[in-house]
């Protein structure tokens, strides 16, 4: 091979361009901007697809924020030092059946008449 004629000359150019074109390729596929001939860079426009994905981002997000303050109160009233419920259970239990709200009828297991 020549390496002073012309062949060499044209197949770096190609190869260059080949390189650049690649670069190009594999940017666009990744979402980068592009580069042009003279190393600017072109941004890429949002196509419809990625905005009705960022449109629904956003909205996953807000409900994400909505369900956190839910958590955070659920978290406060279960673990609040007031709210025990064993000791709820208990006061019900002490309670005579007359003072309770409740119109049902206490049954008497321990107390079972033979007939």
């Amino acid at each position: 091979m020549d390496w002073g004629g012309p062949t060499f000359i044209v197949l770096i150019v190609a190869i260059s361009t080949g390189g650049w074109l690649l670069n190009n390729w594999i940017r666009a596929k990744h979402g980068y901007s592009l580069e042009d001939e003279w190393g600017g860079k072109t941004e890429r426009s949002d196509t419809r697809e990625v905005k009705q994905l960022k449109e629904e981002n956003a909205a996953l997000h807000g409900q994400l924020e909505k369900m956190t303050d839910r958590l955070v109160n659920l978290e406060k009233i279960v673990t609040d030092r007031g709210y025990t419920l064993s000791e709820e259970i208990e006061a019900l239990r002490d309670k005579p059946a007359a003072t309770r709200s409740d119109s049902g009828i206490p049954l008497d297991i321990g107390n079972k008449e033979k007939a």
